[in-house]
């Protein structure tokens, strides 16, 4: 049985748009790993818009009042106002036992600040 001219011509149509479609520059694999890069991308940029949102949002309050100032100052920093007493609370510890915590860990975990009258 002979094939007719029409149906070889058809099929090397097909195949070679077949091969250029997988084995060109701009090939499936190619797409589907360009898509892959573009999903881990869209997930960085997300977080990434979300941490901008918080750091516009501190940088508002910042610009707005100074009792954001204050509490970073007061927490990071450990300082006081001039017209306040600091006062801090420490546990005894047995003898041998491990030394007093840092300064820092010692503000943070029990400083009180109060205020003159």
């Amino acid at each position: 049985m002979r094939w007719p001219w029409s149906t070889l011509a058809l099929t090397a149509a097909v195949v070679v748009v077949q091969a250029d479609l997988w084995l060109a520059r701009s090939n499936m694999p190619q797409v589907f790993s360009l898509q892959g890069q573009l999903a881990e991308q869209l997930a960085l940029n997300r977080v990434a818009e979300e941490r901008n949102r918080r750091t516009t949002a501190e940088l508002a309050d910042l610009k707005e009042g100074l009792e954001m100032v204050e509490e970073k100052a007061r927490r990071e920093l450990g300082m006081v106002r001039a017209d306040e007493i600091l006062v801090q609370y420490t546990s005894r510890t047995a003898p041998g036992a491990a030394a007093a915590p840092a300064p820092a860990a010692a503000a943070a975990a029990g400083t009180r600040s109060t205020s003159r009258p």
